[in-house]
């Protein structure tokens, strides 16, 4: 049975692990570590946040590791205070000397204690439905959603309180048969992203499960209607047999999908284009369909070539409103 994509799975590196969801599993004793404001070069962009367990495990990271055990430190001791919220600064015109950012800028953090849990599991819910959405968060740390998104991923207000926008999470739908489709699915299923792979052929259809993909069997077309296909949804096809583009492609075109690519050269892009055509495609949607697809040109090695599309959609997707992580 086709359904809904499934979430990925989440990294055991705590770095990469997301902040927001973990926060949920540490509970009560959570410090967040939200960095507001930026000077110079920084590692990470303003809105990045690191959750901070009551027993030191954490999740999410500032810096590339210059700050954290500090940040640590700081979360134990705002815990042990009768203060919710504090504010920090490292780097250039820090009181924190002792540590310093190789990039040679600076960045301000607001720490506070983590007490609107039931709102955290709201926005956990519609990240999880993929609903786009925003989090306010007042100076004294207190959380709430809100609508509608600010025009930025992050923004911090006059007064000291900050808004962070969720876009829906980067997904893959992946059809095809043959090494290409098995090699790109394990290249996504690697990386945690969210995805499903269809084919009619079993043989890539086990390869990539026992990769730990996400398949379903595809013996009906008729079957794609079952799909939840959005717009933070990139659609690739790895077929030889080209049949079994069009009618695919067909129901791709009908979706709000921000990226439909088709594995081929530039003649198989040609008459691909000419056999939708054909059968009443509007033109205008042709446009949509990419080939030959990947950011490397005439990639034939499997790996070679997994590597180079996922490039060119993880590119595109970057122009989009979509979160990439």
């Amino acid at each position: 049975m086709l359904t809904d994509l499934l979430q990925p799975q989440t990294s055991e590196h705590p770095a990469i692990r997301d902040p927001w969801e973990a926060a949920l599993t540490f509970g009560q004793g959570t410090i967040v570590a939200l960095l507001v404001a930026t000077e110079g070069p920084a590692y990470r962009n303003a809105g990045t946040m690191m959750a901070i367990a009551a027993d030191g495990r954490f999740a999410g990271a500032i810096s590339s590791g210059c700050i954290e055990a500090d940040l640590i430190v700081q979360a134990a001791d705002l815990r042990a205070s009768t203060g919710h919220c504090r504010r920090l600064r490292y780097g250039k015109g820090s009181p924190f000397m002792d540590l310093v950012l190789p990039c040679g800028g600076a960045i301000e953090l607001m720490l506070f204690r983590l007490r609107d849990l039931d709102v955290l599991r709201q926005l956990q819910n519609r990240r999880t439905a993929r609903h786009a959405t925003s989090l306010s968060i007042d100076p004294q740390g207190r959380l709430a959603l809100t609508d509608p998104l600010p025009a930025t991923p992050f923004t911090l207000c006059p007064d000291g309180s900050a808004r962070i926008s969720f876009s829906p999470r980067l997904k893959f739908l992946i059809f095809g048969a043959g090494p290409e489709v098995s090699v790109f699915s394990a290249l996504v299923q690697g990386l945690g992203y969210d995805h499903l792979m269809l084919s009619h052929e079993a043989r890539s259809l086990s390869v990539a499960a026992a990769m730990g993909c996400r398949t379903s069997r595809l013996d009906h077309l008729t079957g794609l209607n079952g799909l939840k296909i959005d717009a933070a949804t990139a659609c690739v096809l790895f077929y030889h047999d080209h049949d079994y583009e069009p009618a695919i492609l067909n129901r791709l075109l009908a979706t709000p999908s921000f990226y439909i690519g088709a594995q081929g050269s530039r003649a198989t892009q040609v008459m691909r284009l000419e056999r939708l055509r054909e059968q009443g495609a509007d033109p205008a949607a042709l446009e949509r369909v990419r080939g030959p697809i990947g950011l490397i040109p005439s990639s034939r090695n499997p790996r070679t070539l997994a590597i180079s599309v996922l490039a060119e959609i993880v590119a595109e997707a970057a122009h989009h409103p979509i979160e990439l992580c």
